[in-house]
């Protein structure tokens, strides 16, 4: 049996916050606007930033010309999302045209 005393607040929300999954959520929402900034405005309009596993982000886009053209500017998109994210690791994208919402 532990014994706990008190706690600093920051540890207790902390805690809390791992539980309830909202670190993920907020992960999720740096990882869209990150997404937005590196591709800009025009084009995240036809994409969607998805999962971001093993280091590769998965991005949904409407059509296949869109897809070709980022294919091209990939590099450069790494290095944008690698800026505006410095503590993820994202080594790739992986574009897939699928419906965008």
């Amino acid at each position: 049996m532990t014994r706990r005393g008190p706690q600093p607040i920051g540890e207790i929300l902390a805690d809390l916050m791992a539980q309830r999954g909202f670190g993920r959520v907020r992960s999720a929402a740096a990882l869209d606007e990150a997404w937005r900034e590196a591709v800009g405005e025009s084009a995240a309009e036809y994409t969607r930033a998805g999962s971001l596993r093993r280091g590769r982000l998965d991005v949904t886009v409407a059509n296949s010309m869109l897809v070709q053209e980022l294919t091209f500017q990939k590099p450069a998109l790494l290095a944008q999302l690698r800026e505006h994210l410095p503590d993820e690791t994202i080594r790739d994208i992986r574009f897939r045209v699928g419906t965008v919402e």
